[in-house]
């Protein structure tokens, strides 16, 4: 008898077949001795359609919500069908004795397994292989070691809980606000808080009212000191008659250092990276997006295997890992990174609580290198820069704390007092691993501070005389709140616990998809159809307080301390409620990007869209369909200044090119050649077809055909 093992893509099923000696390829499965490997391709099955339910459903109407089937149904994808048909069959073989769900080790992968197991009617034993990385060693102890498939039902229930919550919640309310504002408006229980968390911050930014304030800071020579209210302890004066009595009160003075602190201080090793840290760090560093950050690390996990499991939400290693992590090391120790590990490796590793924590480990550990041989030459850019973060990260565990001299000087001056500050590093320790010279801790966020800390401080003693050389009055303005990036924004949705390391980056992308944000640069802005959303979303649903406590209660479902029934018919009792809040609404919705043109077919005003390609003109109506390209379409002609693609735009001469960022301008001068400088295909056929009509052939054909070509180049 053999086993069936089911993976979630068919590059993962591809490497456990070759592990488990499965060598005979067919087109659904892989085939050997003990085992046949199959595959899924993501989901294969989704929860049911309203349509499927009852066709009136296909018509969205506002009348017919809140939908909620007595009980969800399932249906196979249609796209992927042919491979859930090939699943299905090989589940009929007499010879297939039990399955091994071998699907990502986390909430989303069981639910792609259960559900192709439950429409196949899998009746037969089932296990569990859960591994943390997809090297060959790994998936051999994985398999040597699979768990009762029976083990992760609390986790399989917490997922169907996740998926029916956001069908009924998003789907309900989605419909709810599309039919009664008669446009595209999109809700759900996750992207919703988190857009308004968004919309919240540029209120914020809108209210403030800039404040000039002003620092008195003295030069005494050997060093500056900064004065300070000895009331609040605050460097900022916000009386500018104040400020200038400082100035005068200190200017050319002279007085004496009172008191001298010197203290040492560390900043232990931050810790080691989970999937949202990274994203941040990325995010930061390299201005990848949270989505780009995922798909890179997926890479480096499945492709390459020199990663462990990237949607981890945890920091810590487990004490069963503590042997391999001297491996782990060694097989990281190429290139820029051995001089790092050699030290290191002379020794036994000191691992400490703030590596391995058993306790603070949940489904996964975090992010670190698994040990297999890389050739860094054979990475992309990317993949390379995100390897080097893991890798460095990994490397930094082992390093002692940052240990430096921290002094602080008191001044009297004229009776006020100045306060200097200063660093000395004793010990780089972890800090050698990133060549840095700062004090920050990478574990804190970043804050901003008119503190100057990085100045070296002369030798100096209590009693020490001072003469302020210059009193400077530095003007300031106090700064309204920053808007999100991804890395902030991320921060903010891990704090609230609005959804999962797995799930977050693609929650950002969906809001950008929908038009509700956009990108700016490197921050993320509210579009305006984004704003006029939240204040016709119900004000519950906006509130991050309330998905933290369902996501809060999918955990506890997970453990086994939650129950899956309360907490979907919560959910249903909350879905009827939100519906019946849009019904009552009063509120009215003007789409943002109503352009004066009117719609041809129908006369109603068109909306500008952006589309993959470009902008885009549709009807402001649902149901019509009129779409066309708006003017400013990007063509493949290139700027000469700055060689990115140019829009073309019809002005009183004509068509002509545009460079958005340079502002460059190019006349179209041949239409035929799509504007281009050389001839398209479709000229030069014609060219040969005008000059194959005249007489003469050979050597007069082809010195016409190129001396026409040549011209038709110039022009």
């Amino acid at each position: 008898m053999k086993t069936l093992v089911l993976t979630e893509k068919p590059s993962v099923a591809k490497e456990i077949a070759r592990v488990l000696g499965c060598n005979q390829k067919q087109k659904h499965h892989y085939e050997g001795a003990k085992y046949v490997v199959t595959w899924a391709l993501g989901h294969l099955v989704t929860l049911a359609e309203p349509d499927d339910y009852d066709t009136k459903y296909k018509t969205w109407n506002l009348e017919d919500l809140p939908i909620l089937p007595e009980r969800m149904k399932l249906k196979v994808m249609k796209e992927t069908s042919h491979q859930f048909r090939g699943i299905e069959q090989l589940s009929r073989r007499g010879d297939l004795a039990e399955l091994v769900i071998a699907t990502d080790a986390g909430r989303e992968g069981e639910l792609v397994a259960r559900w192709i197991m439950e429409l196949i009617r899998w009746k037969k034993p089932f296990k569990r292989l859960w591994i943390s990385s997809q090297t060959d060693q790994a998936i051999r102890e994985g398999f040597s070691k699979l768990k009762p498939g029976t083990d992760y039902n609390r986790l399989y229930q917490a997922a169907v809980c996740r998926s029916e919550a956001d069908w009924l919640i998003g789907l309900n309310v989605t419909r709810a606000l599309t039919s009664k504002f008669g446009a595209s408006l999109s809700a759900g229980r996750v992207q919703t808080p988190t857009l308004a968390m968004m919309i919240n911050r540029e209120a914020e930014i809108r209210d403030f009212r800039s404040v000039d304030y002003w620092l008195i800071e003295a030069d005494l020579g050997s060093f500056r000191a900064a004065w300070r209210d000895p009331k609040t302890g605050d460097t900022r004066i916000f009386d500018r008659e104040r400020a200038d009595s400082l100035k005068a009160k200190l200017q050319g003075q002279s007085g004496r250092i009172v008191q001298i602190q010197q203290t040492e201080k560390q900043i232990p090793h931050p810790l080691a990276y989970d999937l949202t840290e990274l994203q941040r760090d990325a995010n930061r560093k390299f201005g990848f997006s949270a989505k780009q950050t995922s798909n890179v690390l997926q890479r480096l996990y499945e492709q390459y295997k020199i990663v462990t499991y990237p949607r981890t939400d945890s920091r810590y290693l487990t004490s069963d890992m503590a042997p391999t992590l001297a491996g782990r090391l060694k097989g990281a120790a190429i290139g820029p990174y051995a001089p790092l590990a050699a030290p290191l490796l002379r020794k036994p590793l000191a691992i400490t609580k703030r590596i391995v924590d058993d306790a603070k480990v949940s489904d996964h550990h975090a992010i670190i290198p698994t040990g297999e041989a890389v050739s860094l030459a054979t990475l992309s850019a990317d993949e390379r820069r995100l390897y080097d973060l893991i890798v460095r990260r990994f490397l930094a565990l082992f390093y002692g704390p940052c240990r430096y001299d921290e002094t602080k000087l008191t001044v009297d001056i004229a009776g006020e007092k100045l306060y200097a500050s200063g660093k000395v590093v004793k010990q780089a320790g972890w800090k050698e691993v990133y060549g840095a010279n700062d004090f920050s801790d990478p574990d804190r966020e970043e804050t901003d501070t008119d503190d100057d800390a990085s100045q070296l401080l002369p030798q100096a003693k209590e009693k020490d005389p001072v003469t302020v050389k210059q009193a400077r009055q530095l003007n300031r303005q106090t700064k309204p709140p920053g808007r999100y990036n991804e890395a902030s924004l991320l921060s903010q949705m891990e704090k609230w616990g609005l959804g999962t390391p797995a799930t977050r980056a693609d929650i950002i992308e969906k809001l950008v998809a929908s038009d509700t944000i956009e990108r700016q640069g490197s921050q993320l802005i509210p579009t305006g159809k984004g704003k006029q959303l939240i204040e016709l979303a119900s004000e519950e649903l906006r509130s991050p307080e309330l998905t933290a406590r369902w996501e809060q209660e999918l955990e506890r479902i997970a453990k086994g301390k939650g129950s899956m029934e309360q907490f979907l018919s919560g959910i249903r009792a909350k879905t009827v409620e939100l519906v019946s809040e849009v019904k009552k609404s009063d509120a009215a919705y003007k789409p943002h990007n109503l352009t004066g043109s009117k719609c041809p077919d129908c006369g109603q005003f068109l909306q500008e869209v952006k589309g993959k390609r470009g902008r885009y003109l549709v009807c402001s109506s649902r149901e019509c369909s009129y779409k066309r390209e708006a003017d400013g379409q990007l063509t493949n002609h290139r700027c000469p200044q700055c060689h990115k693609k140019m829009e073309i735009h019809t002005g009183k001469s004509g068509k002509y090119f545009q460079c958005r960022p340079c502002n460059v301008v190019e006349k179209v001068d041949n239409e035929a050649s799509g504007g281009g400088r050389r001839a398209s295909a479709k000229a030069n056929r014609q060219l040969i077809e005008q000059y194959s009509d005249q007489a003469g052939i050979g050597n007069s054909l082809a010195d016409k055909l190129r001396a026409a070509m040549q011209q038709s180049k110039e022009e």
